[in-house]
């Protein structure tokens, strides 16, 4: 069984919630981002996101933009980041996601990506501007290494849309809880508890809610209605701004400071 299913299992039978952290990879460097997978695992982090970076994101906004020109200067791969992540997987089983955009896979491609992928030890794929209609090959290779394939649903979304990419997604649904890029925001809407549960009417999948969840306080009024709740920005955030020595115990400490507003 894919490792994102099986958490999600576990955190089911627990009666608990996941908690998703986004790091963008070789920022400051693939060592550092090594060193910060395990520092989050070990506070209490449940699945992993690394960002590849990319010159022309579609859906980051400015923080996790520079997250990725940082990561670009240390001349952060592909093949590297997967390196890291078999190197990851010597010390620890965490569920590791790669979010990407389409064109560095396309590049590689597709099939010697999900290869590669196999063999390093990732478990899912997040790739913001490729819909399930254009993703049909992909989804397919990766089915066979029980690779998940993650989709987005967002507040515009139809029902159809919905229920085409809930069906479509695989170990979890990413539900982007606001219009717009990635970034921090001051506050959450009502509206995102309420379409979380809409969304539910369509899958048994979890749906896991991401984009702008930065306070205790957001993370406490999602997690009333979602699976899991993914922190990006501010965790990036907080990596460029404690650059050094102690950046893995400072962005642990404000990781578990979220963590005890969740379950």
């Amino acid at each position: 069984m894919n490792r994102i299913e099986h958490t999600f299992q576990q955190l089911k039978r627990a009666k608990r919630k996941a908690f998703i952290a986004f790091i963008t990879a070789g920022d400051p460097d693939l060592d550092t981002t090594q060193k910060l997978v395990l520092g989050l695992e070990a506070v209490g982090v449940d699945i992993i996101e690394l960002g590849i970076p990319f010159s022309d994101p579609l859906a980051d906004g400015p923080t996790i933009q520079a997250s990725y020109v940082r990561a670009l200067k240390k001349k952060t791969t592909v093949v590297k980041i997967l390196q890291t992540v078999k190197k990851l997987r010597t010390q620890t089983s965490i569920p590791i996601a790669l979010m990407s955009s389409y064109d560095p896979i396309l590049r590689f491609g597709e099939a010697k990506f999900i290869q590669a992928c196999k063999q390093s030890g990732v478990d899912g794929l997040i790739i913001p501007d490729l819909p399930p209609e254009e993703a049909e090959n992909l989804r397919r290779l990766a089915q066979l290494q029980d690779i998940a394939t993650i989709f987005f649903v967002a507040p515009t979304s139809k029902d159809e849309r919905i229920k085409a990419n809930t069906k479509a997604s695989s170990g979890f649904v990413y539900y982007v809880s606001l219009t717009g890029v990635t970034g921090t925001r001051q506050a959450v809407s009502e509206a995102v508890v309420k379409q979380i549960r809409h969304i539910k009417g369509f899958t048994n999948k979890p749906i896991c809610a991401g984009f702008g969840i930065s306070t205790p306080q957001q993370v406490k009024d999602i997690g009333r209605a979602a699976d899991g709740i993914i922190v990006g920005s501010a965790i990036v955030k907080a990596i460029e701004q404690n650059k050094g020595n102690n950046v893995v115990s400072a962005v642990s400490r404000y990781v578990r400071l979220l963590l005890k507003s969740l379950n």
